[in-house]
């Protein structure tokens, strides 16, 4: 009997996780399978979006923290549009991947997809600090910090050319009002 509980534990714990972090109780998803028949990368994922949340249903924390799949949503939200039930599955790919990310001795993330947390990073501080994206900063910091020095090298010059690149970054003009957004998003996630 004990055995019994312990199984059960382990089925709710990640389940209930989930449920805590986006507010949604995943135990209401009855796999109509209709956010994977929308989501518009799915043919690049190792598990399609309602298997992911089928995983999340049975507990398996480890085998959906380490699937290609919660990084390759493109947050889209048309799964959440989409789904019956009203579950935001874009929001729950998105703390999927937070939780991938806060406990990375657990987690082996795919060397396939490893670079997309560092590109999701180098994004958002552009976006903090000139309040819109800086191409030429995010590839720079990009190609420095992942080791790919020369990676596209040769297309930055004709993308400067045809006036596609800015060497230096456009603020927008109430960069205060940015920084104040992203102050409090900081204060919701801890």
């Amino acid at each position: 009997m004990k055995y019994q509980v312990s199984i059960f534990n382990d089925l709710t714990e990640f389940l209930n996780e989930i449920k805590d972090r986006t507010g949604y109780d995943l135990k209401e998803c009855y796999q109509c399978g209709k956010c994977t028949a929308g989501c518009s990368t799915c043919f690049a994922m190792d598990k399609t979006p309602n298997q992911i949340i089928r995983m999340i249903q049975l507990g398996m924390r480890k085998e959906v923290l380490e699937s290609k799949t919660i990084w390759l949503c493109a947050s889209c939200e048309t799964c959440t549009t989409r789904c019956p039930r009203e579950i935001d599955v874009a929001k729950v790919m998105n703390t999927l991947r937070l939780i991938a990310q806060s406990c990375p001795e657990e987690v082996k993330i795919s060397s396939e997809v490893s670079d997309v947390p560092l590109m999701s990073k180098i994004f958002l501080w552009t976006v903090k600090y000139t309040g819109r994206l800086y191409d030429f900063g995010l590839i720079a910091l990009y190609n420095n910090l992942s080791g790919n020095f020369f990676k596209d090298m040769m297309k930055g010059p004709l993308m400067f050319k045809k006036g596609k690149l800015s060497i230096l970054p456009h603020k927008v003009k109430n960069i205060k009002a940015i920084k104040r957004i992203f102050k409090r998003a900081e204060e919701l996630s801890e």
